[in-house]
């Protein structure tokens, strides 16, 4: 109880003001993210038909790279995502882990997306989006 004294006491505007600056830049690079993320993915993306080929065409040495780094930046965009879900951290953990498991390559994700994406309100303002910039309402199955 001591240190929740402590950590009261401590506590002067500017390190508030601080926090909610911090809070605030988090929600909004990770609503861009995920907004770009959205609107740039094929319509078919969450189907069970969509086969997935990353960068066709380029030399397998520059593919592979670009697959490990895209990979290792999806593990830690989970990983900063569940310490981003934690109480009393400030930033938007569900849409960082979202942008993350779309980033990995690993079986089984693409249930984990649905789940998300398929809630009704995700799904309408996602399609809204995309319908903003001209793009087709994702097809789900």
């Amino acid at each position: 109880m001591d240190w929740l004294t402590e950590l009261w006491n401590s506590l002067t505007l500017g390190r508030v003001l601080l926090g909610v600056g911090v809070f605030v830049a988090s929600l909004l690079v990770s609503f861009l993210a995920i907004g770009i993320v959205m609107v740039k993915i094929p319509e078919n993306y969450f189907s069970s038909h969509y086969q997935q080929d990353f960068m066709p065409g380029s030399p397998w040495i520059v593919r592979w790279g670009a697959v490990i780094v895209k990979n290792v930046v999806g593990i830690l965009l989970i990983i900063l995502g569940i310490l981003l879900s934690l109480p009393g951290v400030p930033g938007q953990g569900i849409l960082t882990i979202l942008l993350g498991l779309i980033m990995l390559d690993i079986p089984g994700k693409r249930p984990l997306e649905a789940k998300i994406i398929k809630r009704p309100n995700v799904l309408s303002a996602i399609n809204n989006l995309r319908e903003r910039y001209d793009k087709p309402p994702l097809v789900m199955d």
